[in-house]
């Protein structure tokens, strides 16, 4: 039997509020989004960690502690924050570079297990009209810090913002709402993240005089060497 605590373990970073003096706004939807991640997840088996407004510092730390903790078989962390290409921000308004973190998971606590990273955050400021985007890895040689095993998926593409709202963010909402209908938590991953990157680019357009008819286009990174299921370990287990 495995040791209690060897189990899939998810850790979700939210930023909904920044310190006082800090030029970015406040995300309503994200306490939406780590509520409804916490349900799903938990179900699903894993062991759920929830860290609102945390600084850039607490982010490192809290990374840096999490890539050395036992995990069964899959590690998921999601951050979710205001952000640009590389980066997200912390409470504190300072960024935290996603090379860095990646970085951490590069050791041997974390061999041959499964690291998926969920990014909710702009990468810039430009709007997707519905075209082609080009989103080659070659553009930003930071990824290649990217462990092996490793998957991130971006809630859009380089250059681009993404969408939220009071009720959550596009990304996360329908994420969730993949792994709440049957059949989808038994899907491989890059399948799974396939069809959440479909459901989010050909059902979503935001509504508004400012922003109507603006899309969005989930990027999805991997370094994969395997198939995986890391959504159905609780009905395998059973």
């Amino acid at each position: 039997m495995d040791r209690p605590e060897e189990c899939n373990r998810a850790v979700l970073v939210s930023v909904a509020n920044f310190d006082y003096g800090v030029p970015l706004g406040r995300r309503p939807g994200a306490n939406c989004d780590a509520k409804k991640l916490h349900c799903i997840l938990t179900k699903l088996g894993y062991k759920v960690e929830l860290h609102m407004d945390p600084s850039s510092k607490e982010i490192y730390k809290l990374f840096s502690e999490e890539s050395r903790r036992p995990v069964k078989e899959c590690f998921l962390a999601v951050l979710s924050s205001h952000g640009e290409e590389g980066c997200v921000f912390g409470s504190d308004g300072k960024p935290v570079q996603l090379s860095r973190v990646f970085t951490y998971f590069d050791n041997e606590c974390m061999e041959k297990k499964t690291k998926l990273f969920l990014i909710q955050a702009c990468r810039g400021g430009a709007l997707d009209d519905g075209v082609e985007v080009d989103s080659s890895v070659s553009r930003f040689p930071h990824y290649f810090s990217v462990p092996v095993d490793t998957a991130v998926m971006f809630a859009t593409a380089p250059g681009y913002g993404a969408f939220m709202n009071f009720t959550g963010s596009v990304f996360l909402q329908t994420f969730c709402s993949l792994l709440e209908e049957e059949g989808h938590s038994n899907l491989e991953l890059t399948r799974l993240m396939t069809r959440l990157s479909h459901r989010v680019a050909y059902t979503f357009e935001s509504k508004g005089r400012k922003y109507g008819g603006k899309k969005e286009m989930p990027c999805f990174l991997t370094r994969l060497t395997r198939d995986v299921f890391p959504f159905a370990e609780m009905e395998k287990d059973r």
